[in-house]
This record gives C-alpha cells, sequence and structure tokens, in this order.
C-alpha cells in the first residue's frame, strides 16, 4: 500500500529542536521525548518543515529514475520550473537531455498549463462558482483549505492541474498515434514539489491521476547538466508559449487569464493570511486568488535546486523571449484541444472535494462543544507566550491536545515549575512538623 504522504521524519537526524512546530500552517507537528512527531491528518505536504529543519531531518519521498523502466513507453512531463533550473540558452536542450536520460517522449506541463488557461477562462465566464474563484493548481493550498477554511472549498476552481491534463493528453496521444495500451504508457512528473507526489497518490477531485510518478527536480539535476553538456545538434521539441512556462512563478498563471481583478500570493503563510480576510468577506470584489505554497511559486519549491529569485528571473527571461512567437506557439494550443475535442466538462473534477474535520475536537457537536469549553478554561492558566518548550506550537494547541488526551498541563513548563514550588513549599511544612506526641505546649 502507497504511503498518502511524501513528507517524512528522519528520527536520526532530529534534535527536537522545536523549529518546525512553529511553521507547519496547519499545526500538524508535536515534540514528543526529543522528537519531531507529523500528525498525517493534519499535514498538507507543503514541505515548510523541509525548509525550515536546520538538520534536515525533514524529506519528501519521490521516484527514482528507474521507476520508469516498469513502463513499456516513458513520458517525461516537466514541470515549468524545470526550464529555471538550468542556465541555457534554448530550452530544447533540456528535453534533449531528458530524452537523453531513458525517456520516450516528453510533453510539456507548461503546454498544459495553457490549456487549464483556456478552461479557466470559459468557467470564469460561466460564474458556477463563489468569488472570488480559488486556483486549483497547488494541492497544497487546496489541502489547506479542505483543513482550516472549509467553508472555502466552493470557490475552489474545479479544474485539473496542468500536470494532470499533462498526463491525459500524453497518454491519450501515444495511444492514438503508436497504439500503444494507456496502462503500459508511464508518466512522470519532473516536479520541485513535495505536494505533487501527495497528490497522485490520493488525488484532488478524481478517482485516480493519469501520472504514474513523480521525480524530483533535485534528484536529476546533476544528470541533466552532464547530458546538456553533450548534446550538439538539437531540433525543435518544445511547443509551449511564454503564458505557459510564465505559471513557474507567482502571478504567471494569473497574468495567463488577462484578467484585472486578481491576486496572487505566495509563501503558504502569506496564503493563510489572505485565506482569512476572503473567508471574512473582505474580498468580495477579487476574481480570482491564486495562491503558491512556495516562495516565489513553484520556483521556490522545497524540491528545486537553483536559487528561487535567480530562477523567478530567469522563467521572466524566458517568457519575455517567447513573446514574439506567442501567435504561432498559442496556435499548438488550439489545435490540441481541437485534435482530442476536448471540452470544458472532460477536464472538470470528477467528485467533490471533502473538509477535513481534523481540527475539530470531537466529531459530536455537544462533546465538542464541552471540550472547547475545558480547553478554553485550561488555555486561561497557560501563559500565553506560545513558547513551544511544551513540544506543541502554541499554548492552545497545547489546551487542545490536553483536551484530547495527548498531553498533559504539566506539559508546560510554567505551570510544571508552579507545581514543584508548590510541592517544595509543602514538603518544607511537612518538614517542621513534629508527631502530636512530640509536639510542646508552652502555655
Amino acid at each position: 500500500m502507497k504511503n498518502l504522504h511524501s513528507i517524512m521524519l528522519d528520527k536520526e537526524k532530529c534534535k527536537g529542536c522545536t523549529n518546525c512546530i512553529k511553521r507547519c500552517p496547519t499545526e500538524a507537528i508535536r515534540v514528543r521525548n526529543s522528537k519531531a512527531r507529523i500528525i498525517d491528518q493534519r499535514c498538507i505536504d507543503c514541505g515548510e518543515c523541509i525548509r525550515t529543519c536546520p538538520y534536515h531531518a525533514k524529506y519528501a519521498i519521490t521516484d527514482s529514475l528507474e521507476e520508469i523502466n516498469k513502463f513499456q513507453y516513458k513520458v517525461a512531463l516537466p514541470a515549468p520550473s524545470f526550464y529555471a533550473q538550468f542556465e541555457v540558452d534554448d530550452v530544447n536542450k533540456l528535453l534533449y537531455a531528458l530524452l537523453n536520460l531513458g525517456f520516450d517522449d516528453i510533453f510539456e506541463v507548461a503546454k498544459a498549463a495553457e490549456i487549464v488557461t483556456h478552461f479557466t477562462k470559459q468557467f470564469i465566464l460561466s460564474e458556477k462558482n463563489k468569488k472570488p474563484v480559488i486556483s486549483s493548481a497547488c494541492p497544497a493550498v487546496v489541502r489547506l483549505i479542505q483543513t482550516k477554511f472549509p467553508d472555502l472549498i466552493e470557490n475552489i476552481l474545479p479544474i485539473a492541474s496542468p500536470m494532470e491534463v499533462a498526463a491525459y493528453i500524453a497518454k491519450k496521444k501515444i495511444h492514438k498515434e503508436k497504439g500503444i495500451d494507456e496502462d503500459k504508457i508511464g508518466a512522470f512528473f519532473i516536479s520541485p514539489c513535495a505536494a505533487k507526489m501527495t497528490y497522485i497518490n490520493n488525488p484532488l477531485g478524481f478517482e485516480r491521476s493519469y501520472v504514474d510518478g513523480v521525480i524530483a527536480i533535485k534528484d536529476i539535476y546533476g544528470l541533466v547538466r552532464s547530458k546538456l553538456r553533450e548534446i550538439k545538434v538539437i531540433k525543435p521539441l518544445s511547443i509551449t508559449s511564454g503564458k505557459g512556462i510564465g505559471w513557474a512563478a507567482s502571478g504567471g498563471e494569473s497574468l495567463a487569464l488577462e484578467i484585472e481583478e486578481y491576486i496572487n500570493v505566495d509563501g503558504i503563510h502569506n496564503v493563510v493570511k489572505v485565506l482569512e480576510e476572503i473567508e471574512n468577506g473582505r474580498l468580495k470584489d477579487i476574481t480570482y486568488f491564486e495562491g503558491l505554497a512556495c516562495t516565489g511559486g513553484c520556483v521556490g519549491g522545497p524540491l528545486a535546486v537553483e536559487n528561487p529569485y535567480v530562477a523567478k528571473n530567469r522563467i521572466k527571461r524566458l517568457s519575455s523571449k517567447l513573446k514574439d512567437k506567442e501567435e504561432s506557439l498559442s496556435a499548438w494550443t488550439a489545435e490540441i484541444i481541437n485534435s482530442f475535442s476536448l471540452r470544458l466538462e472532460d477536464v472538470l473534477f470528477e467528485k467533490e472535494l471533502e473538509t477535513n474535520p481534523v481540527l475539530e475536537l470531537d466529531s459530536d457537536i455537544e462533546r465538542a462543544m464541552e471540550k472547547f469549553e475545558k480547553a478554553n478554561n485550561i488555555l486561561s492558566i497557560l501563559p500565553g507566550l506560545d513558547c513551544g518548550a511544551c513540544g506543541s506550537p502554541t499554548c492552545k494547541t497545547l489546551a487542545e491536545d490536553i483536551v484530547r488526551g495527548f498531553a498533559n498541563d504539566t506539559d508546560c513548563i510554567f505551570i510544571l515549575r508552579e507545581n514543584i514550588k508548590e510541592l517544595a513549599n509543602k514538603m518544607v511544612e511537612l518538614s517542621n512538623k513534629l508527631p502530636p506526641s512530640l509536639e510542646r505546649n508552652d502555655e
């Protein structure tokens, strides 16, 4: 059975420093017995703990390059951010390098991003969703909403991500052109993101994913660099435009939509702040919200290699370079849509997104209210410093952990100190006491 999460903990490396518990947006980490512990039900695989941990005790499980050999025909699905990891004068060199690694074909996720943009425009015009429409491209943000902002699930764009669309089209195209059964075609996403691995194991909005594996950019970075030195003659393979490549950086998706009333936010904690504003009804005039968990967008993913600011600049230059070819490259998008008779209905979610009720104190409303009141009473006696010494991220979460039976009030060092002081005073008092037979009456 596949593990549903890609973020894992190396207990040998963990020092129990509590840095990670303060950065997790869903408070999914506790420190117990000097080791961090990830609460699976709360984790959204955003990768924030990977960036935060100074001891590299958090890591992401992805597929190795050898996994592609399980399939008769192997397709690479390079993320738009893949292009930004290398200083090259022609993106076609990068695609040739992937072919030289053992792939038989390439389908650019950036091209699928253009197709998703096409259908997103249609969906926004149909006015089927509540405003603002929230992008579904970042699986970590979607899971964040399911966990912390369930009232905003109705706002999420119910359209497949570019990665999913790329795998779908690639398999249909190869089956049509080469007659190879789809189950013998392996589609592998070249990813900057840990959350994509979680997605293929537990798809959002779909029963199953057309993506067969996720390979981290950092795991093949060195191999690609070595292959680049061997490439001498190349022919055009890339069919994506600057708009598709632009999705790699924050704001690229919104710019491709060519609408004015949008907000793009990167960094999971910044996303949380804006989602709070949306939930409170303060951003009703916004048509579209693009939220990305990683700083700078996908170029800042934990599985990428290049500095995100350098990578973002490369994306900007690549997009600008392809602007002159925008019209001809956009024609490819229309051709793909027409050749497969793709409609909006073909890329819509197959099933509704569900809430993740893990933050609830109890499934029974009456017991939940009782626990809520009890937690508030406990919180009132806690110091409110949110120091993390107890192993919970805040005093509030410690109070909730106590109510759930996962912690004790003496886990708080301040309460423990007061208890010890009280006990010490009682011991002093007891030490001065004599048995009744030895007590003296001075009267």
